[in-house]
This record gives C-alpha cells, sequence and structure tokens, in this order.
C-alpha cells in the first residue's frame, strides 16, 4: 500500500474545509451587507369608519315630521316606525319632552342632541289644557316699542304687545292676585299666560327689578302654601261663611272679599257659576278647581216664605257610571266640549271602560278635573265585550286602540297556534302594553 495516500487524503479534506470556510465567511458579509442597505417600512394602518352624515338640526315639532323627515334627524327606519306607532299609543300626539324622551327607540345620547331643538313644554305639567293654553312651539314676534312698565299697562295695551284679548286679561287677572303689581321680571315670568319665547323678547324692555325682594318672596311662598288645597266636596258659595271660604284655600282678606262681592255687589247672592267667575278674588285657576264642586242655589224672595229654590237640577256624579255618563254631564261637571267629545270617543273606541284611570288616557283632556271625575263617579264594566285572541272578531282587533298594531301578527299567530298562551309568547309584548291589552281579553283559569 502506498504510504502517501493518507496524506494526499487529509491534504484534500483541509483544502475542502477551507474553501467551505472561505464560502460561509463570504455568505454572512454578503448578507450583512444586503440587509444593512435594505430599508424596512413598518405598514400603515387605517381604521376606516363608516361615514356619518352630519345632521343639521333646527328647530321642530315632533308631531309634525313625516317618515322622511325623521330620516333627516339620523333615524333608521325600523326605528321611525317605533316612534310613530309610541305617539299613537300615547294619544296621537307628544305633549311634552319628558313624554317624547320616554320612547324606546330614541337613546340618551340621541334625546340630548335633538332637546334644545324640539317645540315641545320640558313636562306634561306645562301642557295647559284649556282656551288660554299657549303652544310654546308657536312662535309669534310681540310689538314692543321701547321700554314699558307691564305694571301700567291695560288690557288694550297687553294686546297691542300681541296677546289675545281673553290672555291679556288673565295677565292682568295674575297682577291682580300678586297684590296690583307685578313686582318683579322675576314674578312676571311665572305668569301661565307668558311663555319663555315672549318673555325673552320682553325682558330687555321691561321697567321692572330682576329679583323679587327677599321679604315679598317670602309672603308668596307663604301664600302658595294657604292656596294649596284640594276640594272634595260639594258646596254652594252662597252658603259658606268667611272661616268655610278661608279652608278652601282662601286667605283671611280674600275670604272676606269674597262675601263683600257676594252680599254686596250681587245683593246677597250668587246667581250663577258666572257670578263666581267673575269675583276678583278667585283666580282663573281656582274656579276651574272648585267648578266641579259647586252646587249653586239662590235665594228666591217671594213675600210668603224665604225658601230656596235650586237653579237647575245638579247631577249627583257619585251615582253615575263612567260607562254611561253623557255629553250633557260631562259639560255639567266642568269639561269643555271638546274634552266631552273626546272621553265619549275613546271610550266608544274602547267597547266601554275596564277601570276608571282609562278615562284620563283620553288625548289632551283637562287632567285635574278627569282624576275628580274617577274619584267622584263609579264604573261598571260588566257590560264590556271581552274575547279570547284566538277567537277575537278581525276587525275588532283592528280597530281597538290597545290592538290595532299587534292584530295583523295576532291573526298570523293564530293560524297556527290557536292557543292564548302560545300566541302571548310569541307577540313578545312590552310589559305595559300587554297589560293594557289583557283587560279586554277572556281570562281562563
Amino acid at each position: 500500500m502506498n504510504p502517501k495516500l493518507p496524506f494526499q487524503i487529509r491534504k484534500r479534506q483541509i483544502f475542502s474545509l477551507a474553501i467551505f470556510g472561505i464560502l460561509v465567511i463570504f455568505s454572512q458579509t454578503a448578507f450583512s451587507i444586503y440587509k444593512k442597505n435594505q430599508h424596512y417600512e413598518k405598514p400603515q394602518i387605517t381604521f376606516i369608519t363608516p361615514k356619518v352624515e352630519e345632521i343639521i338640526l333646527t328647530e321642530f315639532n315632533p308631531n309634525d315630521l313625516d317618515e322622511n323627515q325623521w330620516k333627516n334627524l339620523g333615524f333608521n327606519e325600523k326605528q321611525i316606525k317605533t316612534i310613530l306607532k309610541y305617539k299613537e299609543v300615547v294619544g296621537g300626539n307628544f305633549k311634552s319632552k319628558e313624554q317624547f324622551k320616554k320612547c324606546y327607540a330614541l337613546t340618551p345620547e340621541k334625546y340630548e342632541q335633538l332637546k334644545n331643538y324640539i317645540l315641545l313644554p320640558e313636562n306634561n305639567s306645562d301642557f295647559k289644557n284649556n282656551e288660554f293654553a299657549y303652544k310654546p312651539y308657536e312662535k309669534k314676534k310681540l310689538n314692543i316699542k321701547g321700554k314699558f312698565n307691564p305694571d301700567s299697562y291695560s288690557q288694550k295695551d297687553w294686546e297691542n304687545l300681541g296677546f289675545s284679548e281673553k290672555q291679556s286679561a288673565a295677565i292682568l287677572k295674575y297682577k291682580n292676585y300678586l297684590g296690583g303689581s307685578f313686582i318683579s321680571k322675576e314674578k312676571l315670568k311665572e305668569c301661565f299666560m307668558i311663555n319663555d319665547e315672549q318673555f325673552s323678547q320682553m325682558s330687555p324692555f321691561l321697567i321692572l327689578p330682576n329679583k323679587t325682594p327677599e321679604n315679598l318672596a317670602n309672603k308668596f311662598e307663604k301664600k302658595k302654601e294657604k292656596e294649596v288645597v284640594k276640594i272634595s266636596h260639594y258646596f254652594d258659595p252662597n252658603e259658606l261663611n268667611q272661616e268655610q271660604w278661608q279652608q278652601l284655600g282662601f286667605s283671611e282678606k280674600q275670604a272676606i272679599s269674597i262675601l263683600k262681592y257676594r252680599d254686596k255687589i250681587l245683593k246677597g247672592s250668587f246667581k250663577s257659576l258666572e257670578d263666581v267667575q267673575k269675583c276678583f278674588m278667585i283666580s282663573s285657576e281656582k274656579f276651574e278647581e272648585m267648578k266641579p264642586w259647586i252646587k249653586l242655589s239662590v235665594v228666591d224672595k217671594p213675600k210668603q216664605t224665604d225658601e230656596k229654590i235650586t237653579v237647575a237640577e245638579k247631577t249627583d256624579f257619585s251615582k253615575i257610571n263612567l260607562n254611561q255618563i253623557t255629553f250633557k254631564q260631562l259639560q255639567e261637571f266642568g269639561f269643555t266640549e271638546k274634552d266631552a267629545a273626546g272621553i265619549l270617543a275613546f271610550r266608544k273606541k274602547l267597547g266601554g271602560f275596564i277601570n276608571k284611570n282609562q278615562l284620563l288616557e283620553t288625548y289632551e283632556i283637562d287632567r285635574a278635573l278627569g282624576e275628580k271625575l274617577i274619584y267622584v263617579a263609579k264604573l261598571d264594566n260588566s257590560d264590556v265585550p271581552k274575547y279570547s285572541l284566538a277567537e277575537a272578531p278581525e276587525d275588532w282587533l283592528k280597530k281597538h286602540p290597545y290592538f290595532r298594531y299587534s292584530a295583523d301578527r295576532i291573526i298570523f299567530y293564530r293560524i297556527s297556534y290557536p292557543d292564548d298562551k302560545k300566541i302571548w309568547k310569541y307577540l313578545k309584548l312590552k310589559p305595559e302594553y300587554e297589560e293594557k291589552m289583557r283587560l279586554y281579553i277572556i281570562s281562563y283559569k
């Protein structure tokens, strides 16, 4: 064997390793140079949000908007349908911002965005339902020619300023209630005949102090406390003495003045409700509170007798059934023609009242007067028709105020499931709506 062969093999191996090492070093160097020359840029990430169309807001009355106008305010079709259904549920019109806010299609954020543009009173108590009622969303520029002292204004002056004849008379009656002077801008603003818009127009021109002096403010607070008296019994104003007038909420001086008015100016007796209303010591609000409870009689003075004769036979409303009360009886109680017609129309649509409080759901009636009526009158609902959901006539479902918005679904579900329990389950109604509907549904034990 050739001794030189192993040496040659080792030499080749060493040479190969050397070549391999050079290649590794070269490749590493080349890679380093390549990497150094590369400029890595981090990708920019942009979050794309859906384009929100800008809503240009102006003052609006939610009772006047159609579907397109609601859409312009940023509501989708489902929300719009919900709002319009809710408006029908509350009687066909929103009465206040407070009521509108309760619509469950309206988020708190959306309401905050809209509230300053809504032309409605803040709450239902501000929604006056009488012939003097102002509508805060009806703007009318007053005819103000310069600075003026409202204490010196006559009824004609208030009319020239832009108020109606009846509004002007009410403003003057309010001034008399304050003692013959509006005292301050603060007190004038409290006059229910003057809305915020009108007061804002007048304020810079009023020759009155801004605030009510503290001693007078305390006096009026005490006066208000005295006047908060709930009347819940019938009375004859011709038979009341000073103490009894005070028990009705009048001050001592007012009671004395009323007696003087009755005994001296009217010659001893109130002969009509109009005589009571004209008494300058009785405010229009107080008269409306008293009116349903007045059983008026006059003294007839024939030569032979001092017997009292009733002006007209009065209805004993404690014996009246709310499901049978007539238009004339509602007027006799104190409701306007519009209110009386509204109550009877709503009762007819329902098929009759099941509970007394339903009367108060009548659109825009005098709520205080309604509460007095349901307190006094009785209710017999034995003749009011009731059905099961499975058997209720289609026409009845579609016309009844409580069922008409769910009528189509009820009719659809009962084809496959003629069982009330299953129909209620599939309807998935809000508890308050279901509670109302169940009043007219036969309950099976």
